[in-house]
């Protein structure tokens, strides 16, 4: 991912909404002006001169009129930090959205929640990520990497997102929640749809989301009621079943919950797989360190988590007045921290516009949040990426982006529809 737009421009809607920035000089707009919420600029790529003047000159932004309303932008890595881990001030209640709600509803979540719920009910879905459970998860990720790489084409054009970052991720996905294996790909549909902005290809209306999303529930209502009178087990929708907190969750917030878990583990490690293809082909030094140094994969996996930031931001509610950064901000106000700009933060990350698989400290970003709202997950996406890149490196010279990469229409996952890619082998 580079600093200027390297895809085709948005076509509808970005291009035709009176609030786009597209095509835009960040530097010679009125500073109050600049609104990163609209999703133009992140699909065209052209989202970091705007967040790189906004760090210099204006690191807490007020953006007064949006199509989103008004809001504040936090744009330096402490003082996102600051909100982050201040749950007390900043509440992740009612939405981590920038959106205050959608026509329809706004989904309960335990990620949208403060404690004591939030940590009542991500207690329960914590075990399926920890230290244990991933250790037995290695040896079937690893097979299962293999047996995709092994399938792809060699010298002939493929969707690198298609084929190997949705796949992946689906089937992992599919694991984690013991879904019928053979209908995994709903899962990838249902993600897609959570987060789409309906009239931007994925879904027309937010009824039509709104229909999928009731489809969604009754098939994981079902699965529920099928486990809740087994023996626990070690999926995530039998742990929701058992657990104290959540067995009794109503149709919403139980949907809600399924939705977070199944965006978690989608969005995030399937577009830093796209992303981290994108990123060596960028910088083909970086690609011959790899090549070179192969032990440097897990440094560079946190590189690319840090570079593509895939969700590039989250939102917090101020509970009371309080400054930050020298603004008073109101209570009721919104707060979006932007992860994908602290992440490019010079005064705590150094070169932080270079992308540096060996670069020291590697794992000090900010994409999987700190305190208490920490990505849950974080330690499996690592582990995916690892073994994924172990095994590509042992298969493949070059894996050469040979086509435009084709963005998500949208200001909060930063990812990949499309990314054409050619395999050259090792000889």
């Amino acid at each position: 991912m580079t600093d200027t737009a390297n895809t085709t421009r948005a076509k509808d809607p970005s291009t035709q909404s009176k609030w786009s920035m597209v095509g835009r000089d960040p530097y010679s707009m009125a500073l109050e002006d600049i609104d990163l919420s609209h999703p133009g600029i992140w699909q065209a790529n052209e989202m970091h001169p705007f967040m790189e003047r906004l760090r210099r000159e204006d690191p807490v932004h007020f953006c007064a009129d949006s199509a989103v309303g008004p809001y504040w932008s936090v744009m330096k890595y402490h003082d996102i930090m600051q909100v982050d881990t201040s749950h007390q001030i900043y509440s992740s209640e009612p939405t981590i959205g920038i959106v205050d709600q959608f026509e329809e509803f706004t989904l309960p979540m335990f990620i949208a929640m403060d404690p004591p719920k939030h940590d009542e009910q991500r207690r329960i879905a914590q075990p399926v990520v920890a230290p244990a459970n991933l250790k037995k998860l290695e040896s079937l990720i690893r097979q299962r990497v293999c047996t995709i790489l092994d399938s792809l084409p060699v010298g002939e054009e493929f969707d690198w997102v298609e084929r190997v970052s949705v796949e992946l991720t689906t089937q992992m996905l599919a694991t984690l929640f013991d879904f019928p294996f053979d209908e995994r790909y709903k899962l990838t549909h249902w993600s897609d749809v959570a987060t789409a902005i309906p009239g931007a290809g994925v879904v027309e209306t937010y009824q039509e989301r709104w229909d999928i999303m009731q489809e969604c529930l009754a098939y994981f209502t079902r699965l529920r009621d099928e486990r809740i009178n087994a023996e626990p087990g070690n999926d995530l929708v039998s742990m929701l079943a058992h657990g104290e907190a959540t067995r009794n969750m109503p149709p919403m917030e139980f949907l809600g919950n399924i939705l977070l878990l199944i965006v978690g583990g989608n969005d995030t490690t399937r577009n830093s797989i796209s992303g981290g293809v994108l990123a060596l082909n960028e910088n083909p030094g970086e690609y011959d360190k790899l090549r070179n140094d192969p032990s440097l994969i897990p440094n560079m996996v946190s590189e690319i988590i840090r570079w593509q930031t895939p969700l590039a931001y989250m939102r917090r509610t101020a509970l009371v007045d309080t400054e930050l950064g020298g603004k008073q901000i109101r209570a009721g106000d919104k707060v979006i921290m932007w992860y994908a700009s602290g992440n490019r933060d010079e005064e705590v990350i150094e070169n932080a516009n270079q992308f540096l698989i060996d670069r020291d400290k590697a794992r000090q970003h900010l994409s999987f949040g700190f305190g208490l709202h920490r990505c849950m997950g974080n330690r499996l996406a690592e582990m995916q990426l690892r073994i994924l890149w172990e095994e590509i490196s042992a298969r493949f010279h070059t894996v050469e982006v040979t086509g435009e990469p084709q963005r998500v229409y949208s200001s909060f996952v930063n990812g990949f529809t499309h990314l054409p890619v050619t395999l050259h082998p090792l000889n």
